[in-house]
């Protein structure tokens, strides 16, 4: 049996798997399903011990989340590889917009519907189904290191990086969690935005007022804000805020029908920006309103506002700092408060971003067994998102190569819902990661 019939020949089994893993509420920002989390963990670990993984345990940092480590040794004179995926989820939000229940793993044309099914429990799926191909006997040293807390932004990974690095120490990384470029055209990820974020109050009165009596004198709190944050952005919707940088972008065409069909924007509303739609996905910087706290509509009344507040998210360009850029955001925002309006800023959280080597014999053999798992060549690309880690593996072991490999496609719509997983996709995804940890102990034989 060839090894392609070895992984094929398990993806029924994994796909239930994913599917128990699915019904586990494991909700990383939610406290009132921290069990759910730890339930989750534990489901990890028990599948390893299934393989008959020789060290396998529930670790945290900080008192952070739980992570999974489980360690396949290396064989003599091969290298070891870190499969990476995260076993924690984003909330569901409304569940009457998902068409079928959000942590009920549903099969519907061809794709698996339920929270995690990518995000990331499919990118765990995938490592299961490598390790069950060779079964629980790889041909290279395995790590595998499923994370509790990378939907909320990861807060102890370094001290856990730093507290477990003999254990997690690798020749290669591989982090199955961004997207590919389209169904059935994989992507290895070679660029990644960082985040800053920070919440801004305005304020203008010391209690509210009878808009009929005041207004036209005295400014009211939201009307304020709305004028403070509509200077973020110049008129074409270019960030606007002085000191951020912008990163090279690569040759790679994105249709505008293409991501006029992903994005579900709405008739007649316009692109903001300038530049190719790649560099401003993911090569500029970019500035959302992402909250809001005012009165409700439905709660109004003829009165002026005292105080709103807003939550902005910034996405950085690859290579700018964050640290910096947070500062840069803070202080446009304390320069341009309007009408002399009393502004008070909270910083909130950052992430790294991340420039992605992608060179050398471990890649190169990465990039064939992709291409011949899933007979094209992948396409290498930049992500608008941010995956901290990535950063944090990079500072931890500068030595080792990187590679961000995913299962989602471009209409996965990880974090909203109806979350879905193209299980042909999800095929391939396993063949590739099965073939290249192959390739790479050939490459160790012939050396």
């Amino acid at each position: 049996m060839s090894l392609r019939d070895q992984v094929e020949a398990q993806i029924p089994g994994v796909v239930a798997d994913l599917k128990a893993l699915v019904a586990i509420e494991s909700v990383s920002a939610d406290s009132a399903r921290a069990a759910e989390v730890e339930r989750s963990a534990q489901s990890i670990v028990q599948l390893l011990v299934d393989l008959r993984c020789p060290d396998v345990r529930v670790v945290r940092a900080d008192g952070g989340g739980p992570a999974v480590i489980g360690r396949f040794p290396a064989p003599e004179g091969m290298p070891t590889v870190c499969l990476y995926a995260h076993h924690d989820v984003q909330p569901e939000g409304d569940p009457t917009e998902w068409h079928t229940p959000p942590f009920v793993a549903t099969e519907l044309g061809g794709r698996l519907y339920g929270r995690g099914v990518s995000d990331d429990k499919g990118g765990f799926a995938v490592h299961l189904a490598a390790l069950r191909a060779f079964d629980g006997k790889p041909p290279v040293g395995v790590t595998v290191f499923v994370e509790g807390e990378e939907e909320i932004g990861s807060p102890t990974l370094a001290r856990l990086l730093e507290e477990r690095r003999a254990q997690l120490a690798a020749d290669v990384f591989v982090i199955a969690d961004s997207t590919n470029w389209a169904v059935g055209q994989p992507a290895f990820t070679t660029s990644l935005r960082g985040l800053a974020d920070c919440t801004v109050e305005v304020r203008t009165l010391d209690h509210g007022l009878h808009s009929g009596v005041y207004g036209g004198v005295v400014p009211d709190a939201l009307t304020t804000l709305c004028r403070l944050l509509a200077t973020l952005h110049d008129d074409q919707g270019n960030v606007a805020v002085a000191g951020l940088t912008t990163a090279p972008a690569p040759a790679l065409e994105y249709p505008t029908e293409r991501l006029r069909e992903e994005s579900g924007i709405l008739d007649g509303v316009q692109w903001i920006g300038s530049g190719s739609l790649v560099e401003r996905l993911w090569c500029k910087p970019a500035i959302s309103v992402i909250a809001l706290d005012a009165t409700p509509v439905d709660k109004a009344s003829n009165t002026l506002i005292p105080a709103a507040r807003a939550k902005i998210s910034a996405r950085l360009a690859p290579g700018d700092d964050a640290a910096k850029a947070l500062a840069g955001l803070i202080a446009h925002l304390e320069d341009h408060a309007p009408w002399g309006a009393q502004v008070t800023v909270s910083e909130g959280e950052t992430g790294e971003s991340s420039v992605i080597d992608f060179t050398g014999p471990y890649a190169e053999a990465a990039r064939a067994a992709f291409a011949e798992a899933w007979g094209v060549e992948p396409v290498f690309i930049g992500q608008g998102g941010t995956i901290p880690m990535v950063a944090d593996f990079g500072i931890a072991f500068p030595e080792a190569t990187i590679l961000i490999t995913a299962v989602a496609d471009p209409d996965t719509r990880a974090h909203g819902s109806n979350e879905a997983l193209q299980l042909g996709d999800f095929t391939a995804a396993c063949v590739a990661e099965t073939l290249m940890l192959d390739a790479f102990a050939q490459l160790n034989l012939e050396a």
